[in-house]
């Protein structure tokens, strides 16, 4: 019986990008729906009637929703090549640091990017400290799971494109190449890959909607 997929998302997300990547990694054949979450389809309200957001991945007509879980469904159902580690402890820890990612690096990196003046000056430090913690876990290694992309890479992926569009716009280096050279050397080998760089959504829109979200988010500022 031939596979229905089909990925809810928006052009632009993070973490619908880490299920395409997923996709794409296990060659996987799947139909885009493109959503507009300043109005949600009665499709995503249907199949995500918790959170009401994207991805939303339709497997058969039955619908996994968040990213994270999404990858790990992805990878039980589709074998080959694995994205997480078969060893207990090893997939464990796996979890764990995407999770990092989600709960710390990712906040921490938007607290520097959405203020200014004394506030981002205080942000910086919090984001330091948590890029820190990654650049230990790539010693030894080209991607965080060892020589191929996999479940911590995609985890991180947004990485790969949004911290370079992030820098961008508020002139400040976030992953410094000195301070970090493990990390910067792993956010171009990610970049660089044929799968992953196809996925890209364009920089220049991607580049204007941040700028307003940041403008946004400077004028609620108290």
């Amino acid at each position: 019986m031939a596979e229905d997929l089909k990925l809810l998302r928006t052009w632009s997300s993070p973490y619908a990008l880490r299920v395409v990547h997923a996709l794409k990694i296990k060659g996987l054949e799947y139909e885009t729906v493109l959503e507009d979450m300043t109005k949600k389809s009665a499709s995503l309200l249907e199949y995500n009637p918790v959170h009401k957001k994207v991805p939303v991945l339709l497997h058969n007509g039955r619908p996994v929703c968040e990213s994270l879980v999404i990858l790990e469904y992805i990878d039980d159902v589709w074998k080959q090549p694995p994205l997480l580690p078969q060893d207990p402890h090893e997939k464990a820890m796996a979890r764990f640091w995407a999770n990092f990612g989600d709960d710390k690096v990712m906040p921490s990196a938007w607290r520097v990017f959405t203020s200014e003046g004394k506030d981002q000056e205080e942000a910086i430090g919090p984001l330091t400290e948590n890029l820190k913690f990654l650049e230990e876990q790539l010693k030894g290694k080209n991607f965080f799971g060892g020589e191929a992309i996999g479940y911590v890479d995609l985890a991180f992926g947004w990485m790969g494109n949004l911290i370079s569009i992030l820098e961008e716009i508020i002139d400040l280096k976030l992953v410094d190449a000195e301070k970090f050279p493990l990390l910067s050397a792993w956010i171009n080998k990610f970049s660089d890959d044929p799968v992953i760089t196809e996925c890209w959504p364009p920089r220049d829109k991607m580049v204007e909607k941040f700028k307003v979200i940041r403008e946004r988010y400077l004028k609620q500022a108290p």
